[in-house]
Parts: structure tokens; C-alpha cells; sequence
């Protein structure tokens, strides 16, 4: 096998950041030395005056394929993933059909398996009566159980709490959930059309998917949990009151973990005015404090993950009237650099992105030989010019909906090559077309 040499380059691994230079033969990464090693290797890329970090893991996006492709595929969606130095992604279930049996769930690893240049698995999907289809799992190939606990139509929303009980004292995979109380929104929503006498502006969207249903759910989720010590991962926690449900302290020694997206930490209820249902999402974008409440969450431990919830749809969709207009954004090709400008504002370092967006969903999910710049680990790795500004425009967007709520944002740092599993998937500006991912296993 060819070996590849990274040199000189700014390694920022496990809370450190170093010159180094990375052997990488083959899959894997072979050899890990300071900078300027005599080591030989068939080709060498000079990498000074960059930074050499794993790739991004994304625990949580939606590519719509099957049944949505109008919006998004995996092929396109992947392709924009490994663009901005995402090389793994977890995909939900909430397709058509539905990822709630073992053929869809086979279906999306083949589609996967022939186009998918990032690694990759797939979310199962929990209904009211799939309980023996949930305990047949592959644990070893299936990354969780996704639970509707909120936000969902039809027999994915699963709120009934015996139905819930079942699950959480039965299920031993990890088991995730979307948490909103359902009762508490559609109350919210007829006193939104009294007030508005039907014409609800999308400002109202925080208001009637509010704190209160959020945490409803969440410590519905927390509770069960405890009770019968289920793993718990709670997915976008929107609220600085559901920050407390958790507990601080090294992720290892955790069995209920969070996260929390990048939209909910970049944008905050006041950019409603601008930027409309482009930011609308569930759960929602919700105050300034909010916001404050879940950063002052992710930089005490008390959640753990960074993630995305990319979720597109089409601007025709989009620029309905509220509440017609679907909920979700495109985020999963800009998601490093809105977190590395983050870390350039000072608001968190470069080395707990890294660990936040890399190394924790690694541990949290238990994926194999991923997530960390180590020798023998898959060579899945991601160089970043720090000093190379990037705009955001409708010409460099790879999504297939074309469109994101960060156009003309300028951010200072540039995704300059993506690695997954040892080839370059992404370079000069370009995705190569290599389905060089590969199914994720966990132990």
C-alpha cells in the first residue's frame, strides 16, 4: 500500500495542539511524529500553516432519501458534508418510508455503500408496536434507536408514556430522542390563531414551541432513563431550563448525554425579522438567554455533543405562509467553520470544537477506531487554513436544495482537504466522486 505523508502541519487532537506530521498507509494512520520527521512516504503534502484535525462526526442529520429526494439525496448530501470537514454522519429515520424495519434500514446502507464519499449509518426508527423489531438490532452496526418524542405525525410520535416505558426498560441500545410535548404545542398553536386570527407570523414559532414543552419531554426522557438506566442521548437541546437535567463530568462515565446544534448556537429569536422561515427548525430558536443557557451547557459538560440537524427543503416549501412552511435548515457544509469562527471570537477554543464535534460523538455512540487522530485509527482527517476567508454564496452551496440561511456570511477559515478513510474525498474546491465511506462499527 502507498503511504501519504501530512507534514508540518498544526495537529489539534485530544486538547492539544502541535506541529506534527502524520503517516498514513493505506485506511489508517500509521505514524504520528513531531514536524520536520525524516520519515519516508510516496507522496508528502506540505501542510504549514494549517491545521490537521479528525474529521467531524454529524450524530444527527436528515438526508431525505427515500421518498424526499425532491429536497436532498445521500449522494448530495454527503458530497456537502465531507465539503465543509464532515467525514461520518448518523441519518434519521424519518423518511418515505419510514426507517422503522430491517429492509428500509438495508436499503439505506446499499444506497449508501454505491455514493456515499463519508462514512455513514443509520438511525432505526421506533413506532408504537416495533418493539421486537427495536430488540433484533445489530448493535454492532446500527448506531441507536430514534424516538420521536415530539415533532413527528403518524406512529413515529411516541409520547404515550407506558408505550415509552416498554422501550426505555427493555431497549439496552442507545436510544435518542427528539423531545417536544405535543400537548402543550397544539395548545400554544390555538392561542396563536385566537391572537392572529389565523395569520401567524413565523415569529411566533419559538413562542408556540416553547420552553415548557421542551422540558416537559426532556425530563419525561431524563426520568425514564434513570428508572431502568437506559442510554440516553437527547438530540438539539434548545433551552437554558433543560440544561440542568444533566449532569457534569467526563462523557465515559455517562449513560445520559446531549447535545446541542450549531443553529442554536448561532442564530437567536431576534433573527426571525431577517431571515424568516430560513431558521425556522423544531425545536426552535428560541431567546438570546437561551442561547447563552445551552453555550454555558456545552462548556461545562454538561452537554456533550455538537451536532446539526440538517434538515432541507426546498425554497418553494420554505417561502409558504407560516405555519405551512416546514421546519429545518441546511447546515452539514458549514457547520466546522461556523464552530472554528466561534473559536476565533474566543467563545470556546479550537481544541473543544474539536472535541465536541470529533471525539465526543466517537465516545458517545462507541463508533470503532474513529473520531481521533491516533495511530491505527481510520485515517478520516480534515486540513483547515485558518487564515483563508470563505463567503457563503448560492455558487459554492452543494446542497440539492441550493440554499442556506448563512448566505453572505464570510467566515475566517477555509476547509482546504477532507481524508476518509485514507483517500482525499475533497480538494481544490471540489468533491471527488469516490464512495470511499464506509458503514460505521460500534462495540
Amino acid at each position: 500500500m502507498k503511504t501519504l505523508k501530512i507534514s508540518n502541519a498544526l495537529l489539534i487532537n485530544e486538547g492539544k495542539s502541535f506541529e506534527a506530521d502524520v503517516l498514513i498507509r493505506g485506511q489508517r494512520i500509521e505514524k504520528i511524529t513531531a514536524a520536520g520527521s525524516l520519515i519516508h512516504a510516496d507522496n508528502v503534502i506540505d501542510a504549514s500553516g494549517l491545521w490537521l484535525l479528525p474529521g467531524v462526526i454529524d450524530d444527527q442529520v436528515h438526508f431525505r432519501e427515500p421518498g424526499l429526494t425532491h429536497k436532498a439525496t445521500i449522494a448530495t448530501e454527503s458530497k456537502a458534508a465531507v465539503a465543509g470537514g464532515t467525514t461520518t454522519f448518523m441519518e434519521m429515520p424519518n423518511t418515505n418510508p419510514q426507517t422503522t424495519n430491517q429492509m428500509e434500514m438495508d436499503h439505506k446502507f446499499a444506497v449508501a455503500a454505491k455514493v456515499s464519499p463519508a462514512n455513514h449509518s443509520f438511525f432505526f426508527g421506533a413506532t408504537n408496536d416495533n418493539l421486537e423489531d427495536v430488540l433484533a438490532l445489530n448493535d454492532t452496526r446500527v448506531c441507536g434507536v430514534k424516538v420521536f418524542m415530539g415533532s413527528s405525525t403518524g406512529n413515529m410520535l411516541v409520547d404515550n408514556e407506558s408505550v415509552l416505558s416498554n422501550l426505555f426498560s427493555k431497549c439496552d441500545k442507545l436510544i435518542a430522542t427528539h423531545c417536544e410535548d405535543e400537548a402543550s404545542i397544539r395548545k400554544n398553536m390555538e392561542i396563536a390563531k385566537e391572537k392572529w386570527n389565523g395569520n401567524i407570523p413565523v415569529t411566533e414559532h419559538p413562542i408556540i414551541r416553547n420552553h415548557e414543552a421542551c422540558f416537559i419531554s426532556s425530563s419525561m426522557a431524563v426520568s425514564l432513563a434513570k428508572k431502568y438506566n437506559t442510554r440516553l442521548h437527547i438530540l438539539h437541546i434548545s433551552t437554558a431550563m433543560e440544561v440542568d437535567l444533566f449532569e457534569k463530568g467526563p462523557l465515559e462515565n455517562k449513560r445520559i448525554t446531549s447535545e446541542a446544534c450549531v443553529h442554536h448556537l448561532w442564530f437567536d429569536q431576534s433573527m426571525y425579522q431577517s431571515l424568516g422561515s430560513k431558521i425556522q427548525c423544531n425545536p426552535a430558536i428560541k431567546s438570546k438567554e437561551d442561547q447563552n443557557g445551552v453555550w454555558n451547557g456545552l462548556l461545562n459538560n454538561q452537554i456533550d455533543i455538537i451536532a446539526t440537524d440538517h434538515a432541507p427543503h426546498t425554497l418553494e416549501e420554505k417561502n409558504k405562509d407560516y405555519p405551512n412552511s416546514p421546519s429545518g435548515l441546511p447546515l452539514v457544509q458549514h457547520s466546522l467553520q461556523m464552530m472554528l469562527e466561534k473559536a476565533l471570537q474566543g467563545v470556546i477554543s479550537k481544541e473543544r470544537v474539536v472535541e465536541k464535534m470529533c471525539h465526543a460523538p466517537a465516545q458517545c455512540f462507541r463508533i470503532q477506531d474513529r473520531g481521533f487522530i491516533r495511530e491505527g485509527y481510520y485515517a478520516d482527517l480534515v486540513l483547515v487554513n485558518p487564515n483563508s476567508p470563505y463567503k457563503v454564496s448560492p455558487q459554492n452551496i452543494l446542497y440539492k436544495c441550493e440554499w442556506s440561511p448563512l448566505e453572505g456570511q464570510v467566515f475566517n477559515t477555509s476547509i482546504v482537504q477532507t481524508f476518509v478513510n485514507g483517500v482525499s474525498v475533497f480538494e481544490n474546491n471540489s468533491v471527488q466522486e469516490i464512495a470511499a465511506g464506509m458503514p460505521l462499527a460500534f462495540y
